[in-house]
């Protein structure tokens, strides 16, 4: 059964996965859904038996109908392989009480490697399929680990350039190191004066700028996302929770359709959304618990039924969460709107306006599943020396977010059911703030020290993505005002007027 995508907002006529991935944003500002959700149609017995590339080809085959099985097969090959310095990609670790789902195995570190190591294979061949001539330049803003992941990604693959930006002071020096060493003849890194959100905006104004559009084309290019709106993202990013609850069954923790409970640490909804599809693809998950941190527009919205970005930015040591517009959360919205674009673009509209909207008590029930935490910064550190202290296991930051919102759910709640916690970054990305957590004696190290101190107490090897980055020279140094992003793709791609 083929299946098509329509926006969020309603313009436009439905179109294919492959056409979906290539424009990354719809026409009309929305966000590309599938017509439907599709049903998982091997039985979870039988995906317990397959390894992490052949649940990535049953769950991405029921989204993806135009690609042939060649194609997907070719792409998800391509994507999972030695890049990853674990056979099974997504390992699960046991700590005090819940599953760990490591997502940070891939060629930088952090979940994203899991959709953005598949990305580049699907739109190129997704660009092929459909006869495209142009060079497809994609655009995305990142609060930290979208953008070196996009990058490595993108790197030097043929007919694409890559333009990452990304807020100056607003991301980790691991991480800012990672972006501006960056290798490749296509890729350019340019931080912003302003914070994530502002960088986001930017991108999307620039999707939405039809004469910057046109001049592109007259020049050979085009644009695409390779930011989690791209539903090239999102369908990557269900498989590795059909994977875990795979990996639970196959290793006897879990009998087959027992329900089990997921933590995800949320800052743009992209993560826990896959989630949420999984579980209407029929994967028994009871509970999504959306983890905050300090910016906590989504625990605010579970509680409220009101989302408000009008309020202090908080930079946290977790930045990749540091974020008040969550872009995802409009596919959900969409979705408990009863999938009614006109509803869903008047909300999004009043976000535009006024910085925020209220939902209706209809749709509110709709989010029965869905519970919101979040953790502060000192919740968060403690949680890590707590947890290192119990059972030796070292998470990074974000991770330590879900697992206090984790501990309070359970408090709240008396919940015992398995959990699984999604770990979005290896703690080697968060150094500093992970180590000082662990003792404060660490704090006059320097950031190489300690990652070294690191791999000794956590007993662990240094992950490559850093031992490459102790030495490379800075390859990215332009940095730009937040109304200037336009003319600096302009003068990357040599359009200039």
């Amino acid at each position: 059964m083929e299946i098509l995508y329509k926006s969020t907002r309603g313009g436009g006529e439905p179109i294919t996965a492959s056409a979906a991935i290539l424009k990354g944003l719809a026409d009309d500002g929305g966000l590309f859904v599938p017509e439907r959700i599709p049903a998982l149609d091997k039985s979870l017995a039988e995906l317990a038996q397959m390894e992490y590339a052949q649940v990535a080809y049953e769950v991405m085959k029921l989204y993806l109908t135009d690609f042939t099985e060649e194609e997907l097969k070719n792409c998800i090959a391509r994507a999972y392989d030695s890049k990853f310095d674990t056979q099974e990609i997504a390992p699960l670790a046991e700590a005090d009480g819940a599953y760990y789902l490591e997502l940070f195995h891939g060629a930088t570190i952090a979940f994203k490697d899991m959709a953005l190591s598949i990305l580049p294979h699907l739109m190129t061949t997704a660009a092929k399929k459909n006869e495209i001539k142009n060079e497809i330049v994609i655009l995305t803003a990142t609060s930290g680990d979208t953008g070196k992941a996009a990058l490595a990604g993108f790197a030097d693959v043929e007919g694409t350039r890559i333009i990452v930006f990304y807020p100056k002071n607003g991301v980790s020096p691991i991480q800012e190191k990672q972006m501006v060493t960056q290798k490749g003849a296509n890729t350019f890194v340019v931080g912003i004066h302003g914070n994530f959100d502002d960088a986001q905006s930017g991108v999307k104004k620039i999707f939405a700028d039809g004469a910057l559009k046109q001049k592109l084309d007259e020049n050979g290019f085009q644009f695409s996302s390779a930011n989690s709106i791209n539903i090239g993202r999102l369908v990557p990013q269900i498989v590795y929770y059909v994977y875990a609850y795979a990996k639970l069954l196959a290793e006897g923790r879990i009998s087959e359709g027992e329900q089990i409970n997921v933590v995800v640490p949320t800052g743009n909804f992209g993560n826990i959304l896959a989630a949420y599809y999984a579980k209407n693809m029929g994967l028994p998950i009871d509970k999504l618990i959306c983890a905050s941190n300090e910016n906590k527009v989504l625990f605010d919205f579970f509680e409220s039924g009101t989302y408000d970005r009008n309020r202090e930015f908080v930079l946290t040591s977790s930045p990749s969460m540091d974020i008040l517009i969550s872009s995802n959360l409009e596919r959900l919205i969409y979705r408990i709107a009863g999938e009614d674009a006109q509803k869903n673009a008047s909300l999004m509209q009043e976000l535009s306006n006024a910085g925020k909207y209220t939902i209706t008590d209809a749709m509110k029930a709709e989010l029965a599943s869905f519970y919101g935490g979040y953790a502060s910064e000192q919740e968060t550190a403690q949680r890590i020396g707590e947890l290192y202290e119990k059972t030796g296991y070292v998470i990074d930051t974000h991770t330590a977010v879900a697992s206090v919102v984790y501990e309070k759910y359970k408090k709240e709640t008396g919940d015992t059911k398995k959990t699984v916690i999604a770990s979005t970054a290896s703690p080697f990305k968060f150094t500093r703030s992970v180590m000082n957590a662990i003792d404060q004696k660490y704090d006059s190290m320097d950031d190489f020290a300690l990652v070294d101190e690191l791999s000794k107490i956590a007993n662990a090897a240094v992950p490559r993505a850093i031992e490459e980055i102790r030495t490379a020279p800075v390859l990215h140094d332009h940095v730009c005002e937040k109304n200037e992003m336009a003319d600096t793709v302009c003068g990357f791609l040599g359009i200039m007027e």
